[in-house]
């Protein structure tokens, strides 16, 4: 599944169809037909990235104030444009991985009846 979320692959096909934007998905696949639109990740990314990057990046900050005691403008220098690119960077493979996961495990709305096959 690691492989979908990295690559962007449709998880019924594995074709490299599953974005239409840097973050959006596609509505369909045009390869196999899957509705894309079905599948609804929501905040999920989002909340795991802030967790994770706000963890690593709070870290790395607290590392190097302790080595080397580098005045305030270098930690906004290091530190912003780094948070900045591993959430960017980082949404893109949330997202899929758990489009992947709602795929892979038939997740659906709660209340909800899969009618499908």
């Amino acid at each position: 599944m690691a492989h979908v979320a990295f690559l962007g692959l449709c998880p019924q096909c594995g074709a490299r169809t599953l974005f239409a934007g840097w973050v959006r998905f596609a509505r369909t696949c045009p390869a196999c037909g899957l509705d894309l639109s079905r599948f609804n990740v929501g905040d999920g990314p989002a909340g795991l990235l802030t967790l994770v990057v706000g963890a690593v990046v709070t870290g790395l900050a607290i590392w190097v104030q302790l080595a080397f005691d580098p005045p305030i403008w270098v930690h906004a220098l290091l530190w912003i444009p780094l948070t900045f690119a591993l959430v960017i960077a980082g949404l893109r493979v949330a997202k899929a991985w758990l489009l992947g996961m709602e795929y892979r495990w038939k997740a659906g709305e709660a209340g909800q009846r899969d009618t499908g096959p």
